[in-house]
């Protein structure tokens, strides 16, 4: 066994460390002005579309899945493949957008709500646009929605993360 002296000078000494260790303050998120958001990457063009269609269905394993959407048609498989991710001004929230919208029009959009859901150990704190965009912050650190409606401006909608 531990002499006592010794465990009292372990106690103490995490009590110290503990104290070092700033406290954090809980951070109020709201969702993204994709006004300042932008595209990380470029568009796949066509002939991109066209190689990776034949990759991803001319191969025989699709056959045999259960994903009877995807492949019907190049038509189907280019609305579901033409994106390009995008991500706020600070990097904080990300999500992949429609090449078929004008980047001038992505910048109008306005959230209408905001959700929190947990997956494992990482929290998502999804914002959700007009026309199917919708930007994700993905971090470890819990966070409730106070606020999930986001108003007819936008702003309204807004997160408690610890």
């Amino acid at each position: 066994m531990m002499p006592r002296r010794l465990v009292l000078v372990l106690a103490a000494l995490l009590a110290f460390l503990a104290a070092l260790e700033p406290a954090r303050a809980a951070e109020t998120v709201a969702c993204p002005d994709l006004a300042q958001a932008r595209p990380v990457g470029d568009c796949p063009t066509e002939a991109q579309l066209r190689y990776s269609y034949l990759g991803y269905c001319g191969d025989d394993r699709r056959m045999y899945e259960n994903d009877n959407v995807t492949c019907t048609a190049f038509e189907r498989y280019r609305d579901l493949k033409n994106i390009v991710l995008w991500e706020s001004a600070d990097g904080a929230f990300q999500g992949y957008v429609s090449c078929s919208l004008a980047p001038e029009t992505v910048r109008t959009l306005k959230p209408f709500t905001m959700a929190a859901s947990r997956q494992g150990a990482l929290v998502k704190l999804v914002c959700a646009y007009p026309k199917d965009v919708a930007l994700t912050r993905r971090s470890k650190t819990p966070c409730t929605v106070e606020k999930a409606d986001c108003g007819p401006d936008g702003t309204a909608c807004q997160a408690r993360c610890d």
